[in-house]
């Protein structure tokens, strides 16, 4: 599969989204990254339905959203109508997995599930043949500019072995501490898709980080 630069907009600035949407747009990045937190199931809370709206009317990229929310069933059609294409929720978050699943695919996106650093890899066997994408969490879900965690490498190994097994149509994504030292390696050990905050928005110029994050 072809390598995907997923910029979280977590990381830019809330007062100029129009500003993040138009360097996303001119930039080599396929997808924008949009973390949605309930302040519940993360401690934490971001933005919500009106900045999708905002950025669904700026950006040309496709939105990939990552609710961190309880009860996310109750959610999925509006995500839906404010412009999500991919819609990964949280493993942990709920005990309904498969309907969510067939609920999000029903709506017209891509499912995807995520799971947290201390969530076994091998819970996802069951759910992998049902889902577009696996999101793989190299820091605790809930704020930007964490540490990635290196365990995150043998992780992502056992993830890529039962994605091929099982379906290797599925992505997988991975999402904390993402930076041009450590893409390569992830790219090589079977990622197809790198969120990446701080180390995009942040950058003296961004175009160029995403680039070097692509091409590591």
């Amino acid at each position: 599969m072809q390598r995907i630069i997923s910029p979280s907009l977590l990381a830019a600035d809330f007062g100029n989204i129009q500003s993040a949407c138009e360097m996303i747009n001119r930039s080599e990045a396929d997808w924008l990254h949009i973390d949605v937190m309930d302040g519940v199931f993360v401690p934490n809370i971001s933005f919500g339905f009106p900045i999708m709206e905002a950025v669904k009317r700026y950006c040309t990229k496709p939105m990939d959203v990552h609710i961190m929310i309880t009860q996310p069933e109750k959610y999925v059609q509006r995500f839906a109508k404010f412009g999500a294409d991919t819609l990964t929720f949280h493993y942990e978050a709920t005990d309904q997995a498969a309907d969510i699943i067939n609920l999000i695919r029903k709506e017209g996106m891509h499912p995807g599930i995520a799971i947290n650093p201390d969530i076994p890899v091998s819970v996802l066997e069951k759910h992998i043949g049902q889902v577009d994408l696996v999101l793989l969490m190299s820091v605790f879900a809930g704020y930007g500019g964490q540490q990635f965690i290196e365990e995150s490498y043998d992780r992502l190994a056992e993830l890529t072995e039962m994605v091929k097994r099982i379906n290797p149509q599925c992505r997988i994504e991975v999402d904390g501490g993402i930076n041009k030292h450590n893409a390569g390696r992830l790219f090589e050990l079977g990622a197809d898709v790198l969120v990446a905050g701080s180390s995009v928005f942040k950058a003296e110029q961004p175009l160029v980080a995403i680039h070097e994050l692509l091409t590591a």
